[in-house]
């Protein structure tokens, strides 16, 4: 089940159930189901407080992902991701992607964490970025579908 919520922020995201049938659709192109999966949207000091405390990094963040399965590497996927909406909006606006479209790129790089993809190497990010640019794709073929 995927589920969205905030802390510290007043936000709501359009389209849940179009949200959530992308979101298991990236998963299962990846070989994954979904089974408990939490988005949390919040502040910039928020999330740069869960990075102080959980990671011990002081900057920050767009999102941070942690995997909460029993199993590691498991293909049912169990995690939170944390998203900070005031950097996705600062970074919409600064990549000239727009806000949404940011947004949805975030909540993708999350999910793509959690299937196996990493983004420490240049490689990995080229790697991520494509991966994220057909997540974007496949969430557009969806809204068209549903025109």
């Amino acid at each position: 089940m995927i589920c969205f919520f905030s802390e510290d922020i007043t936000f709501n995201l359009d389209a849940k159930l179009m949200m959530k049938k992308w979101l298991k659709q990236v998963a299962a192109e990846a070989g994954h189901t979904v089974g408990d999966l939490n988005y949390v949207f919040c502040s910039d000091s928020y999330l740069l407080e869960m990075n102080r405390q959980y990671l011990g990094h002081d900057y920050f963040t767009d999102i941070i992902t942690f995997d909460s399965r029993e199993v590691p590497g498991a293909k049912k996927i169990d995690g939170d991701i944390f998203i900070s909406i005031d950097t996705v909006r600062a970074n919409g606006e600064e990549y000239k992607e727009g806000f949404e479209r940011e947004l949805h790129r975030v909540m993708a790089h999350g999910l793509l964490h959690l299937v196996g993809y990493d983004d420490g190497t240049e490689a990995e990010q080229q790697q991520m970025r494509e991966a994220e640019n057909a997540a974007l794709a496949l969430l557009d073929s969806l809204r068209e579908n549903r025109q």
